[in-house]
């Protein structure tokens, strides 16, 4: 028999489900004790100018674990800001003592939340996250004192090393649409400095409809041909030029730039340096220019040639990350233009050196990274950097039969051994945000960056802490009662954190 229950019933009798008390289980409250807060609020407070004016800003808390919620449910600002308004559990996660039913901040702060964190402080925390995280790892057990501690050995462990690129949140450009674009800017900065003269002056000519047409002509074609898509090209240059000619014209006799907004000025100063290169490279017929711009609202972004099959080239921040043998990952570099990662590998050494005191056994990379320098660099410290080595294959005789069968397997070994490192990029771009960065400005797309490492780190952390949780429950389930589960929980929560 089925009982229907059509009414709703009145909110004052609504059952809270956890009778007024957080419990430790959540993943929330499990995740809060593993980021260090100390750490987040000497990095947050250095971007403020020491000043005794203004409002008070929020505390780093809620900037950093803002970020953190945005990047673990993959959501908007104002969703992040929704969420936890709604969520007791986010609250308690960003350090409030008590559930407040309005808004923290507006969604707008989001943006500055992210301008606040750099990279040198982001950087910091996901160092200290991964430190903590090592030191549960490898806790030692008690031991007498006199009992001398062990000697760390010269080398250790494997390095995985590799490079990707985040692509930003831009159209696919081509000369011709940058260019349509960079026309259809400058004709409405025409009619904002023409404002002031309406009626005084006739406003120059700009030619709009018949360069719409002329490029909708070749856009809307499936293969033009290269030949028209110079000619339009040119078109749409000539086109630029006079509307960049009649700003100044405008701007001379007595327009004032202060009409058009900073966005608007930046733009104009970008689309002059558009027309520049487009021309260079229309004249002289080049495939490619140096350092240039794909986006008239992003102009840092740069084409990065990336060789993968249905992806020969993506537009975003080429980034190179070291991948521990705990698996943890660090970001060692990051940049909006495109360089050979080869020369990141002996930093990247060097830094594997720093946080456990000795270099690896073996370095895991593909084949960009297996130069002559970077052998030479690995022979001298003792180091094996995976591999075919250079020259010819050995030639199989019955005396090194048995020792190029072992080589082969060794290097599909390898092979195997460097496929976590891909997978973390999966995890990066499938899971997390850097699939596509959203963020326009080049300091607060860096930020989100690395938030989205940060929050791979900590996912990590967050399933040796359960793991470690479930092992010691199994250890103790046989003398422990279930009203003291709640107890032993915390005790344990805290431990791991």
């Amino acid at each position: 028999m089925i009982r229907n229950h059509p009414n709703q019933t009145e909110f004052i009798d609504f059952i809270h489900p956890f009778g007024g008390r957080l419990p430790a289980s959540n993943r929330w409250v499990k995740l809060s004790h593993l980021i260090p807060w100390d750490s987040v609020e000497r990095n947050y407070a250095k971007s403020f100018k020491k000043t005794k004016t203004g409002a008070p800003a929020l505390s780093g808390r809620i900037a950093f674990g803002a970020l953190i919620i945005k990047e673990r449910l993959r959501c908007t600002d104002e969703e992040t800001l929704a969420q936890i308004q709604e969520n007791p559990f986010l609250q308690y996660f960003l350090g409030l003592h008590q559930y407040k039913e309005e808004p923290l901040f507006d969604p707008s702060m989001m943006v500055h939340f992210r301008k606040r964190f750099g990279q040198k402080a982001l950087d910091e925390i996901n160092s200290n996250i991964i430190d903590d995280a090592l030191s549960h790892q490898s806790a030692p057990n008690k031991k007498d004192d006199n009992q001398e501690p062990p000697q760390p050995p010269s080398h250790g462990g494997k390095l995985l090393v590799d490079a990707t690129c985040s692509p930003a949140d831009i159209t696919f450009p081509t000369d011709l649409g940058l260019l349509n674009k960079a026309r259809e800017k400058t004709e409405m900065f025409i009619d904002l400095l023409h404002a002031p003269w309406k009626g005084r002056m006739k406003k120059p000519r700009s030619y709009r409809n018949k360069a719409r047409q002329q490029y909708l002509e070749i856009a809307k074609k499936k293969k033009p041909g290269k030949e028209k898509i110079h000619k339009a090209i040119g078109q749409q240059l000539r086109f630029v030029r006079r509307n960049l000619n009649h700003i100044d014209a405008l701007i001379d006799k007595g327009s004032s730039l202060a009409l058009l907004s900073r966005r608007q000025l930046k733009d104009l100063q970008v689309i002059h340096t558009i027309y520049e290169q487009q021309l260079q490279k229309h004249r002289s017929k080049a495939t490619s220019i140096p350092d240039r711009i794909v986006s008239i609202s992003q102009p840092h972004i740069r084409p990065i040639v990336r060789g993968k099959s249905g992806k020969t080239v993506e537009f975003g921040a080429k980034l190179s990350i070291s991948h521990l043998a705990n698996g943890y990952i660090t970001l060692d570099r990051l940049s909006w233009d495109n360089y050979n990662e080869s020369g990141d590998l002996k930093g990247q050494i060097q830094h594997y050196k720093n946080r456990f005191g000795y270099y690896p056994k073996s370095v895991h990379a593909d084949g960009i990274y297996r130069n002559r320098e970077n052998r030479r660099y690995c022979k001298e410290l003792g180091i094996r950097l995976t591999g075919k080595p250079l020259g010819r294959p050995k030639k199989e005789t019955n005396s090194n039969k048995k020792e190029l069968k072992r080589e082969k397997k060794q290097r599909q070994q390898d092979e195997r051994d460097r496929i976590p490192v891909e997978g973390k990029f999966g995890n990066l771009k499938r899971r997390g945000s850097l699939e596509r960065i959203m963020a326009k400005l080049s300091h607060t797309a860096e930020s989100v960056i690395h938030i989205g490492i940060i929050v791979l780190n900590l996912n990590k952390y967050l399933r040796e802490v359960l793991c470690c949780l479930l092992q010691a429950y199994r250890n103790y389930r046989n003398v422990l009662k279930p009203a003291n589960y709640n107890h032993f929980t915390h005790q344990i929560i805290g431990q791991a954190a």
